[in-house]
């Protein structure tokens, strides 16, 4: 796994960081701009992320779940990987939370195969900085009726996320810190 993981790591590196002076979603200003779509839209990507997010997917989970549009490929890859791991007893689907609800139909706010109510789900996230997405996201599944404890992410971006998810009863467990991706040197 450490092979697999420093792989990640040398992606995210070369395809999601960029230095130099960016405005972030919340309006604040960082030096450091992390987007991981290049590397979780890739099939490579997805395959690493998979099996790097599995490890920590609690093992009675039913299922991982994620706010659109970011979790989507994390969902799908983690959905996959769990179905073809022969030694994982708990196989996992993907659930999608919308935004918005549908707005027609059944104004549905989740997406994907419904566990039974009462079941365990863990929140996953392609980057953290303050947490408001995550916690947007595990608000909506407890909502429905889930039990909610962990949220993983590639990024955590060390801005409070860790803070906001005590704050909310959840554990947060990253890849990989902004430290770390940030760190000049090479692997």
């Amino acid at each position: 796994m450490k092979e697999l993981r420093e792989y990640l790591l040398r992606l995210l590196k070369e395809n999601a960081y960029r230095r130099g002076e960016f405005t972030l979603s919340s309006g604040k200003k960082s030096e450091h701009y992390v987007n991981c779509k290049p590397v979780s839209l890739s099939g490579e990507g997805l395959t690493l992320i998979g099996t790097l997010f599995l490890d920590h997917v609690e093992e009675d989970s039913q299922a991982v779940a994620g706010l659109t549009l970011g979790a989507d490929p994390l969902v799908s890859a983690v959905a996959m990987t769990s179905w073809l791991d022969t030694n994982r007893r708990t196989k996992l689907n993907a659930l999608i939370i919308r935004k918005e609800p549908k707005g027609y139909g059944t104004d549905a706010w989740i997406e994907g195969k419904l566990p039974i109510k009462g079941c365990k789900v863990t929140v996953l996230e392609d980057v953290t900085t303050t947490g408001g997405s995550a916690i947007k996201a595990v608000e909506k599944l407890r909502d429905f009726g889930y039990v909610v404890n962990r949220v993983v992410t590639i990024i955590d971006r060390q801005e409070g996320a860790n803070h906001a998810m005590i704050d909310a009863n959840l554990e947060l467990c990253s890849l990989f810190t902004l430290e770390e991706l940030s760190n000049d040197k090479v692997l």
